[in-house]
């Protein structure tokens, strides 16, 4: 009885999760926009949280490298999964090499922000609905 009541905040507690992490790498992306060399990483958020939940398996996780000296992205621990971070696509060739595009990072920091908070306010909002009902309100 207590699953069936609990499974959407498990749900988004996931989504909470995993979206914390995504801001976690696009925020080192644009904190390392001036790092020759730098390459940004990013993760598809969707087929994580389908890993994450049981949905089927992380495509991104032991991902296996294109040549034999480059090194595999370590995978980053979400509580409930192991997300693979793979690199950004790059939109403008840089003279240090460097990936960044600090447009198109700083709309998906605010972006994955606002979809953070969203899942905040679900959660608010089914705990509040529960509290209510489990005080006859």
């Amino acid at each position: 009885m207590l699953d069936k009541m609990t499974s959407r905040l498990d749900f988004h507690s996931t989504a909470l999760v995993l979206r914390a992490e995504r801001q976690r790498a696009i925020a080192s992306n644009i904190a390392n926009a001036d790092t020759p060399g730098y390459v940004a990483r990013d993760f598809n958020f969707s087929q994580a949280l389908r890993a994450a939940t049981g949905g089927g398996a992380n495509p991104l996780a032991g991902a296996s490298v294109s040549h034999s000296g480059h090194m595999p992205l370590p995978p980053v621990q979400s509580g409930h999964s192991t997300v693979g971070l793979g690199y950004s696509v790059q939109s403008q060739p840089s003279l240090d090499n460097n990936t960044v595009d600090l447009d198109r990072e700083r709309a998906n920091f605010v972006d994955n922000s606002v979809r953070y908070e969203a899942t905040l306010r679900f959660i608010n909002g089914q705990a509040k609905g529960m509290l209510s009902a489990i005080q006859g309100q």
